[in-house]
């Protein structure tokens, strides 16, 4: 696959609670892969030239070990910090505050390395190449201002517990709008069919612009210092209202794997064994 310059910027500095441990090291495939692997395995195959990812601090050292050695033989791989203290000059978070300030902030974190047409995904979503191949195409369209891989609920469901999504409305082909559901599963009411969003996300060099703005807005207005965090779907969605940004739905048929849970890492183990035998990962 010829390369293109592209972007995949992987979210990989959260805590994953629910899960119990951090998923980004967490190993699923045959030899030790981590979700980042195929992530990144698949975005090589779609055309992807770089890979940066966002992590804390503490994390970077185990990470370059271990995934980091793997994936840096796929693409040109960089590395952006997402902590506390990288902030806009003249701005700061209370020293108490423990948790990332979002994932607006994750992306405004790697900004000196988003000179190309970007992706942006979760560290610990399993989005499957279909995905990455649609999204590294569209990013490739010079009229293209911003897109998201829509997903069919159906297909993000988890089969041990509920699920939050944002809900989409889509129109001619157009994000109009994303509401966060929470308590989603296959009897919960919303059509299976329904678009949403797993935080796949394609944009221009110019939106950092908007995640600075939004930045600098939400840092004074924190009702809660040590939890409030500033979403990247909600400044997409700020920005869809104000008419700054037109946002392109991308249509993918994947199923979406993911690890909300520790007891969804079977799942997921079973799930990548049948994709290998299908051919579509070497073993």
């Amino acid at each position: 696959m010829t390369k293109k310059t592209v972007t995949l910027l992987v979210m990989a500095a959260g805590m994953g609670s629910r899960f119990g441990g951090l998923k980004q090291i967490e190993p699923f495939g045959p030899n030790g892969e981590t979700i980042l692997d195929y992530s990144v395995y698949d975005a090589a195959a779609a055309g992807f030239s770089r890979a940066v990812i966002v992590l804390r601090r503490s994390m970077l050292a185990d990470f370059r070990e271990t995934v980091g050695r793997r994936i840096e033989k796929l693409l040109d791989v960089r590395y952006a910090l997402q902590e506390n203290d990288v902030l806009p000059d003249g701005f700061s978070v209370t020293p108490e505050r423990t948790r990332p300030l979002g994932t607006a902030h994750a992306v405004w974190c790697a900004r000196e390395h988003l000179d190309t047409p970007f992706a942006v995904i979760n560290s610990d979503d399993f989005y499957g190449g279909g995905s990455f191949a649609v999204l590294c195409d569209a990013l490739t369209d010079p009229a293209l201002s911003a897109c998201m891989v829509g997903y069919r609920l159906g297909n993000t469901l988890s089969e041990t517990g509920t699920v939050n999504r944002g809900v989409c409305t889509v129109k001619d082909g157009l994000l109009s709008g994303i509401e966060e559901r929470f308590g989603l599963d296959k009897n919960s009411g919303v059509p299976l069919d329904t678009v949403v969003s797993m935080n796949m996300w394609g944009f221009r060099p110019d939106f950092t612009a908007r995640l600075d703005r939004d930045l600098r807005a939400f840092l004074p207005e924190m009702k809660d210092p040590l939890k409030d965090e500033l979403y990247l779907p909600g400044v997409v969605d700020g920005a869809i209202r104000d008419g700054s940004l037109t946002v392109r739905v991308l249509n993918t048929a994947e199923k979406w794997y993911g690890v909300t849970y520790r007891e969804d890492a079977a799942s997921l183990r079973e799930a990548i064994k049948a994709m290998i035998a299908e051919g579509k990962y070497r073993a």
